[in-house]
């Protein structure tokens, strides 16, 4: 992998500058949050509904 130049440098930073400042972090924490949450229940359903499917068959 060759290195980059300088003006290939500064469009990359220049680039991941922007980027970063357009995030709106309060709004990223809450959506991992909800992502979390999601996947917790979501792993708790599919648990019972194994368990209930269990009890059934015998």
């Amino acid at each position: 992998m060759r290195p980059l130049n300088n003006v290939q440098a500064g469009t990359l930073g220049g680039t991941l500058c922007s980027i970063w400042n357009s995030f709106d972090w309060s709004n990223m924490l809450h959506t991992a949050l909800m992502a979390a949450i999601g996947a917790a229940v979501s792993y708790l359903v599919s648990r019972l509904l194994q368990g209930r499917r269990r009890r059934r068959r015998y």
